[in-house]
């Protein structure tokens, strides 16, 4: 792997930086929430998340992580299949999804800036698969949130 420009340093840094918020919050956010469905999904965001940070911590340090492609794609698929019950949500729930639906369109948002920045088509292809499940992350709140009716897109 090419030594990291400055400006490369520097734009992982700040992914770090969203990574470990996003960690705290999905964590937090786990604890907080009613409904055990929404738990368990903030749990299970919580866990890519945490390999989101590692893959970073690994560019950081010069190493090219390995990108598995069949646990990519059986993450995918079990999130696009993921049923919700219908119902009414908490409005305490509703605002930990309101919060971390922010969060993951801003940190989706900072993964395109840097994707751009990079030398590298293996670091960006990297960071193009990390976007991506940020998106994915972000799709099944939003999906739970429509399906207790917390969402109403006009």
């Amino acid at each position: 792997m090419n030594n990291l420009t400055q400006k490369e340093k520097g734009l992982l840094q700040d992914q770090k930086t969203h990574e470990e918020v996003c960690i705290k919050k999905y964590n937090d956010y786990a604890n907080k929430a009613q409904d055990p469905q929404l738990k368990q999904l903030f749990s299970t965001n919580a866990k890519q998340e945490q390999q989101h940070l590692n893959t970073v911590n690994q560019l950081l340090s010069g190493q090219m992580p390995a990108m598995n492609q069949n646990q990519q794609q059986g993450q995918q698929g079990s999130q696009g299949q993921q049923t919700f019950r219908s119902g009414t949500g908490s409005k305490s729930d509703c605002e930990l999804c309101d919060d971390i639906l922010m969060t993951e369109k801003f940190v989706s948002g900072t993964y395109d800036t840097a994707i751009f920045e990079f030398r590298d088509p293996n670091i960006r292809q990297t960071l193009n698969h990390i976007q991506k499940e940020e998106q994915q992350h972000g799709e099944s709140v939003f999906k739970y949130m429509e399906s207790m009716g917390l969402y109403n897109p006009q």
